[in-house]
């Protein structure tokens, strides 16, 4: 049964009603521990993994209902499923039990057939919401997965300052007509787990992924405290990885493949777009449209970061950096300033 070998913390003042419930849930095939008061359940729920709370309401030192809103406002223990045991009488207790976050109330003395099936019913929609959390976790970015649990989902955006990053292979057409299919699917699934290693250990989350290229963005949907700083970072590590990479190549006596990065930072609108039954977590923008063009005109400027003046004035430890002049771009009124960035010097 989905419920087997679950572990419970059982909360009640009253010894003799702890060890009743123990007793209960014993048989029931579940795992336990106990625990006097509401402060005491909140240390053990901080500091061991629980999947169901047997709650009492009147305990000294932190009654029920106390320990509920602070479940509640805990990220990390408010998904966790909640059945109130109490001697507390009247729909209005009940009622903000069941505001408080509580899946059920069993009033007390405890019916043993009631208990079994409401634990049950419990843990089956514990299963169900982490098999749903986990399938987030597999899909999207922890990023995104992480505001989709603090924030919830709703279709739309919100105006936010970020950097934003777009790259792609150079001459990636020429090179797939050179070798077989499995070939260059081999060659991108490489590519994409080197470049989500620097992205992701930057901060970033990629938000495309089209052929050869991606759009990465850095300061959304989490906040960062140097979005242009460390999209900067995240381009010269991946430029660093193509190196090494291109080593093997070499081994193997394979084409090297080159990179080409543009960054931009500005206000975006970013958010989840598509349908209820199909979202995706982007950006869009003047910002965007920028990054784009940046991305496209490393290929006139042979150089492999290039960046716009706004993220150049965010840099704050030391990137070498070198203006290139003004470029008039498609969609720009004005010519924007650009600038390349240096690779790391080795030790």
């Amino acid at each position: 049964m989905p419920e087997e070998g679950a572990r419970l913390l059982i909360v009640d003042d009253n010894k003799v009603n702890r060890l009743l419930l123990s007793r209960n849930v014993e048989l029931q095939g579940h795992r336990f521990a106990l625990a006097e008061n509401g402060r005491v359940a909140l240390e053990k729920l901080r500091s061991e993994p629980f999947d169901l709370l047997l709650l009492d309401i009147e305990m000294p030192e932190l009654d029920g209902f106390a320990v509920l809103e602070q479940l509640k406002g805990d990220p990390h223990l408010r998904d966790l499923p909640v059945i109130v045991t109490s001697s507390v009488e009247g729909l209005d207790n009940i009622v903000r039990c069941i505001g408080l976050g509580a899946e059920d109330y069993l009033p007390k003395p405890v019916n043993s057939v009631l208990l079994k099936a409401r634990i049950g019913a419990s843990l089956e929609k514990k299963r169900l919401r982490d098999e749903l959390r986990e399938l987030v976790r597999r899909f999207a970015t922890s990023e995104v997965a992480q505001d989709l649990q603090q924030s919830g989902f709703a279709l739309g955006g919100k105006r936010v300052v970020a950097s934003v990053m777009f790259s792609d292979i150079r001459g990636f057409t020429a090179l797939c007509e050179s070798q077989p299919p499995e070939e260059t699917i081999e060659l991108l699934n490489t590519y994409y787990m080197l470049m989500f290693d620097a992205i992701s250990g930057h901060g970033g989350v990629v938000t495309l992924m089209i052929g050869d290229g991606l759009m990465a963005l850095f300061g959304a949907p989490l906040a960062l405290e140097d979005s242009a700083g460390s999209a900067v970072a995240a381009a010269l590590e991946m430029m660093e990885l193509i190196e090494q990479f291109n080593l093997e190549r070499n081994a193997a006596k394979k084409a090297p493949i080159r990179i080409g990065v543009g960054i931009a930072t500005g206000e975006v609108v970013a958010g989840y777009t598509g349908t209820r039954q199909r979202a995706t977590y982007t950006c869009i923008g003047d910002t965007v449209n920028l990054a784009s063009r940046l991305e496209t005109h490393t290929k006139v400027t042979g150089r492999g970061i290039l960046i716009d003046e706004a993220t150049q004035h965010a840099l704050i430890d030391g990137v070498p950096t070198q203006a290139l002049g003004e470029v008039p771009f498609k969609g720009k009124a004005n010519a924007v300033k650009i600038f390349a960035v240096s690779a790391r010097s080795r030790p």
